[in-house]
């Protein structure tokens, strides 16, 4: 299939070449027989499952081994685009060799994953990443006729759009692997709130728990901590040991220290502290501090606080440290 029939240059781009190649080459496409399968006494599964949103089907066929249930054979047809066929035959591929309950929990984020080229470069373009959940919920409509129980029962996460079957676990991975910003970007990967909009924001026709601009806030907000902890790490890291940082890296590693691990503690006891020196020689690396608030003049600060905060000190970051209260 040349690019000129498909795409325009710059679309085209955006897919992978593990995309692009299994477009037009497809591992696993075909069908598999009952007769097939009795001759090697195993069962056959077959399911179908369509996607109203854009008119993509797949049928997918599982061939089970009843002793152990591991799924020996897997193959698939797929009626749709060239996404989808993709899609469908890394999702058949990631089934075989597993068990129906391990092949359950293969979702649309791992057919996504498995069809890149690079870990951090999506694999194809935000309007098609709907074609790796029509792989997922076809996954799970052949494990429930395998097993005999209901597609829902599968279901361990929350679902925040119902239209396009989008969990609250799938969102928060698909904002942090492609650093999405915009609901309209969570809509483009997922295809959430593309539909009757409800799970956008409160006011829609139908109150949710879960809202895209919560979870889209929520999750840039953790990935920013997440950032702004690697990068203290990464400072911490690069100036080396401890008792060879410089005055000013040595007071930061100290607050980053006493942030994460006792602040709070003074702080709900209506107290606090600051660094006011740090000096060094030989022996020793003395920390001279202030108590503020109700720390400063209690009992505690020149005994049992103290020993916290220096055990502490000399945990994290160097045994040479003492600390003492001016």
């Amino acid at each position: 299939m040349a690019k000129a029939d498909m795409l325009g240059e710059s679309l085209w781009d955006a897919y992978s070449n593990k995309v692009t190649t299994l477009m037009n080459n497809p591992q696993h496409q075909g069908e598999i027989t009952p007769e097939e399968a009795e001759a090697h006494g195993n069962k056959l599964i077959v399911a179908d499952f369509g996607a109203e949103s854009c008119g993509d089907a797949v049928r997918l066929y599982w061939e089970v081994d009843p002793k152990t249930d591991k799924i020996v054979n897997s193959k698939f047809k797929s009626f749709g685009c060239g996404t989808a066929i993709a899609s469908s035959d890394v999702m058949t591929e990631l089934c075989i060799g597993k068990t129906v309950q391990e092949a359950v929990k293969i979702t649309n984020i791992d057919v996504e994953f498995a069809l890149r080229d690079e870990p951090d470069t999506p694999a194809v373009p935000p309007q098609k990443m709907h074609c790796s959940v029509m792989a997922y919920d076809v996954i799970k409509k052949a494990a429930s006729l395998y097993l005999g129980v209901n597609e829902e029962s599968f279901e361990d996460e929350i679902i925040v759009c119902e239209c396009a079957r989008v969990s609250l676990g799938t969102i928060q991975e698909v904002i942090k692997l492609n650093d999405l910003k915009t609901v309209e970007e969570i809509t483009d990967y997922t295809k959430a709130g593309g539909f009757c909009k409800s799970c956008i924001k409160p006011g829609g026709h139908e109150d949710r728990e879960y809202y895209l601009v919560d979870i889209l806030a929520d999750t840039r907000r953790e990935m920013d901590e997440e950032k702004m902890k690697a990068a203290a790490d990464a400072q911490l890291e690069g100036a080396g040991n401890f008792e060879e940082m410089t005055l000013v890296q040595q007071i930061k590693a100290v607050d980053a220290v006493i942030d994460e691990n006792v602040r709070q503690f003074l702080v709900m006891d209506g107290g606090n502290m600051e660094i006011i020196d740090i000096k060094k020689d030989d022996d020793y690396i003395d920390i001279y501090i202030r108590y503020l608030g109700a720390c400063n003049g209690c009992a505690s600060s020149a005994t049992g606080t103290l020993y916290a905060i220096e055990s502490t000190l000399k945990e994290k970051l160097s045994k040479k440290i003492r600390v003492l209260p001016i």
